[in-house]
């Protein structure tokens, strides 16, 4: 049975990295994804974790579950099969795109041996428009990418010998290995991704590593789809090492429904509590082909959503904890750790603490004869330990419940969100708010997995200034004091 995850939003349809993507029986969203469009419309996406994931506009995602999917996976159309290839040298058949996948062996390279094609991975199955199918991969380290013909009545067969499409270039800073890309003679080339655009070929690449924040993407364009291939000017195409959403890199590039084209990535999270999710975020292109993206951790419209211009939320609520504003902490895992804007910690409450509350000033002040106020119109929280958990072979479905209030006053609150009914099987969650005047706020956690113990890797609120009170002339703060 599908796990269904339903984004409710208020009027425009926003979404915010990281993807609260739902969690099934084997079956999570943690890297290396790869979408593509059927026939119908309908788009699959694939990730190392085993599953897929299926939506009819990149925005509301179903679960089902697959079985076999390798590490990195990628499924592909060709001549009405579909066809899964990975981090393997065999490629598998299926008369569904959700399987079953059935073996038809190694890939057969008739050309002849080739450096780097002993040892494949990371391998994407790319259809020309003129129904001409080829197979692109990367070799190890800084051997950089291979692709080739492969034979349009048997796809385990090359046409020819592998071309060598690219390399590491110590050039290219953004390649580096290392946290600070300070390793300038070691680079990890992998996860190739082609895609054609008004006669251009894109070639996504990723490098540095996914175990490092700096884990980055660049381009290489050409007139066809094995070159010779020229290093993109504006690299590097995905990049992002401070906040939450960090390490952008191993993705897809797809053609949404609305027209536009959508870069979806791997985000590595700050160890040891984050690990690896999925974000996405639209592709520019400029008037010379030169493609770029904003990497971004605030709220977006969807591909389908409508730009709503006049809401461009900004974080309200990083490191606006203090010591004594949560219901209770365990030693080290302080509450302020669930705003500080850092997927390393994480905040625990006591085990005995059945309703574990935050609450935040977003507003505390500075000048005591002004204080802000904001809307908040958003709300994502990343819970810690759910789908890492296994018990007795299987994986536990994690749903949190809770609660988001708002105040002027900190002592009279107002409800902003209500997911104490959430069914909803997933460890992040985000809820586009309908925006309402705050200058405080509070989370409430009303039940959650009791197999797991409970965490908040970080509870983000979004939202825009809206106004200010002076807490000397109450007079002045009735045009801003509401009531909800």
């Amino acid at each position: 049975m599908a796990a269904m995850l339903l984004c409710v939003s208020a009027g425009a349809q926003r979404y915010c990295n990281p993807l609260p993507m739902p969690i099934g029986q084997g079956g999570v969203a943690s890297g290396d994804v790869s979408i593509f469009q059927d026939d119908d419309g309908t788009y699959y996406m694939y990730c190392t974790g085993g599953g897929a994931w299926v939506s009819k506009d990149l925005f509301n995602w179903d679960f089902h579950h697959v079985d076999n999917i390798p590490i990195a996976p990628d499924v592909h159309k060709y001549n009405g099969k579909y066809y899964l290839t990975g981090n393997d040298i065999t490629i598998w058949e299926g008369d569904t795109p959700l399987g079953p996948f059935h073996d038809l062996g190694p890939f057969k390279n008739t050309g002849g041996p080739e450096l780097g094609w002993k040892v494949p991975f990371d391998s994407m199955l790319f259809v020309d428009d003129d129904n001409t199918p080829y197979l692109f991969w990367p070799g190890r380290g800084r051997t950089g990418i291979y692709g080739v013909e492969l034979d349009k009545n048997d796809l385990t067969k090359f046409v020819s010998s592998p071309t060598h499409l690219f390399s590491y270039n110590p050039l290219h800073w953004f390649e580096h290995m290392g946290e600070h890309n300070e390793y300038q003679n070691v680079a990890w080339i992998e996860g190739p991704w082609v895609v054609k655009r008004n006669g251009i070929y894109y070639c996504a690449y990723s490098c540095s590593g996914t175990e490092w924040k700096s884990y980055a993407a660049g381009y290489y364009t050409a007139s066809s789809p094995l070159g010779p291939y020229t290093y993109g000017g504006n690299n590097p195409l995905l990049r992002k090492t401070e906040g939450v959403v960090t390490g952008p890199s191993h993705g897809s590039i797809i053609k949404g429904p609305d027209g536009e084209y959508w870069a979806f990535y791997t985000i590595v999270l700050g160890g040891p509590f984050g690990g690896r999710k999925i974000g996405m975020d639209k592709i520019e292109f400029d008037e010379l082909g030169n493609m770029s993206v904003k990497v971004t951790e605030t709220p977006q419209p969807a591909p389908l959503g409508k730009p709503d211009t006049g809401r461009k939320s900004v974080q309200l609520s990083v490191n606006k904890s203090g010591r004594g504003n949560a219901s209770s902490e365990q030693p080290g895992f302080f509450a302020s750790y669930a705003v500080d804007d850092f997927a390393g910690t994480c905040w625990r409450p006591l085990p005995t603490d059945k309703q574990p509350t935050l609450m935040l000033d977003l507003s505390p002040a500075v000048d005591i004869n002004v204080i802000d106020l904001f809307d908040v119109d958003g709300l994502r929280i990343m819970f810690a330990s759910g789908n890492r958990s296994i018990i007795g072979g299987g994986r536990i479905l994690p749903v949190y419940k809770y609660k988001l209030e708002g105040s002027m006053d900190g002592k009279n609150f107002y409800m902003l969100v209500d997911r104490t009914n959430n069914t909803k099987i997933a460890d992040t969650v985000f809820d586009d708010i309908q925006p309402k005047q705050c200058r405080y706020v509070r989370l409430t956690i009303t039940d959650w997995p009791k197999e797991v113990e409970l965490g908040v890797i970080e509870a983000t609120v979004f939202g825009k200034y809206s106004g200010y009170m002076n807490p000397t002339n109450p007079q002045e703060n009735d045009r801003y004091l509401f009531k909800y």
